[in-house]
């Protein structure tokens, strides 16, 4: 299987997120199937195939949770080499002919969210900065063309 990186807070934040799906969502799961057998027509009940729906996919989330996180290697500030774009480095960078800065922060793939500055080491932006320095100037490879960054900051 794969490594999944994360930082401590991704991983914190997934690992509450599954133990709220083993506990409270799988009870209310079961309270919806409960009030869906008992509420009358097996064969014809829309209610009762919608709460199966639903606990089929807590349940496939479990099970990606549950490896994901066996297979994660946590990523803290002390393994993350200063200057050095790295899973959990702060990077400020500045895309060429541009006045705008921009800040992101590298994370894995099971972590990432772009609307909050949050980019994956895989996507074209991650893959192009990582394990580059401050002041060095990139080429990204993306899917709607080919730019330049420049790494303006690492932290």
């Amino acid at each position: 299987m794969p490594t999944s990186f994360l930082t401590r807070e991704g991983f914190d934040k997934l690992q509450e997120e599954l133990d709220f799906l083993r506990s409270d969502k799988r009870e209310q799961i079961a309270v919806r199937l409960h009030e869906a057998i008992e509420g009358g027509e097996l064969l014809d009940n829309a209610e009762l195939e919608a709460a199966k729906n639903e606990q089929a996919f807590v349940e496939g989330r479990i099970k990606e949770l549950e490896i994901l996180l066996a297979t994660a290697r946590v990523i803290d500030d002390k393994s993350i080499q200063p200057g050095c774009v790295q899973v959990g480095s702060h990077v400020t960078i500045q895309e060429e002919g541009s006045k705008d800065k921009e800040d992101y922060t590298v994370v894995g793939a099971a972590e990432a969210d772009p609307a909050k500055g949050k980019i994956s080491n895989e996507s074209p932006l991650g893959k192009a900065i990582f394990n580059h320095e401050e002041g060095d100037k990139v080429q990204v490879e993306a899917p709607g063309g080919t730019f330049n960054v420049k790494i303006l900051k690492v932290s």
